[in-house]
């Protein structure tokens, strides 16, 4: 009796001891997603971008937000797609510019990346809001804006008419690589962050031009390629807020992660909660 009197006392005492490191790996995990994690195109690693398959997939993973490329067919109606032209993500050929939404609903945008996703379509910007308002956060890009004339006041209008146009939690987030087209949006929806995309060509960037991108835009969006600590200290100090893109391993989600970044934009969601916890 006295030896199981023993071993109970023993046992209990290893759980306390215990005790103090789960609840230290706890917390950790759990400062670890206040990282804004965006699923970039949809979960794009997982079904065809820009389409509602890959948009609800990443919500169904839990990403904060998820991102889509904004552009305007021929018609000027809004829809989400990345390239210019409709070759690579769908069965048709030609730029998006010289379709009708009609003509654009036509074509399949799911089997150049698997039969199981065949017969996906375009969809519109409209339908994405719609869909997804108060689900997830929306990171939209505005896509070549310099191509479509009003695409600022378009995206303007259509977020007004769905009052989404106030800060709503920073659910909405608008960006572009063309930093006039973001000074713009900036000037019709003042509620709302903005973001400058900045690629490759922006390793050298210096803290006047961080300045400058801070009296209109919230956050500065690299390559994930130039992203030191230096740089995320030097946008922290601005008053900006950087999510380097695009994420494609748990390697670069873990680098991005240790170099202190507020959101990575990834094709895979899963990644970003996959950091190795820490205990503190």
């Amino acid at each position: 009796m006295r030896r199981i009197f023993f071993m109970v006392v023993l046992i209990g005492m290893m759980v306390m001891a215990a005790m103090p490191t789960f609840a230290a790996e706890q917390v950790s995990k759990k400062d670890q997603q206040q990282i804004m994690n965006v699923a970039h195109r949809g979960a794009s690693g997982h079904a065809p971008e820009n389409t509602m398959a890959a948009f609800h997939k990443g919500v169904k993973m839990k990403a904060d937000y998820i991102e889509i490329d904004v552009q305007m067919t021929k018609d000027g109606e809004l829809i989400a797609i990345h390239d210019t032209t409709v070759d690579r993500t769908t069965d048709g050929s030609g730029l998006v510019s010289s379709f009708t939404l009609e003509e654009i609903r036509q074509l399949d945008a799911g089997s150049w990346f698997s039969e199981e996703f065949a017969g996906e379509t375009i969809p519109t910007f409209e339908e994405i809001l719609d869909e997804f308002r108060g689900k997830v956060g929306i990171l939209i890009e505005l896509k070549g804006p310099a191509l479509y004339p009003g695409i600022e006041e378009k995206v303007a209008d259509a977020l007004i008419e769905r009052n989404m146009h106030h800060s709503q939690n920073n659910k909405i987030i608008i960006q572009s690589f063309n930093h006039e087209s973001v000074q713009l949006s900036k000037e019709l929806l003042p509620n709302i962050p903005h973001g400058v995309l900045a690629g490759m060509t922006w390793a050298g960037v210096t803290d006047e031009q961080l300045a400058e991108f801070a009296t209109y835009a919230d956050h500065f969006n690299p390559n994930q390629n130039i992203v030191t600590t230096e740089l995320v200290d030097r946008v922290h100090v601005v008053g900006m807020e950087i999510s380097p893109y695009t994420s494609r391993s748990q390697e670069q989600a873990n680098r991005l992660f240790e170099l202190g970044v507020d959101g990575i934009i990834t094709d895979y969601p899963e990644h970003v909660y996959s950091h190795p916890v820490k205990s503190n």
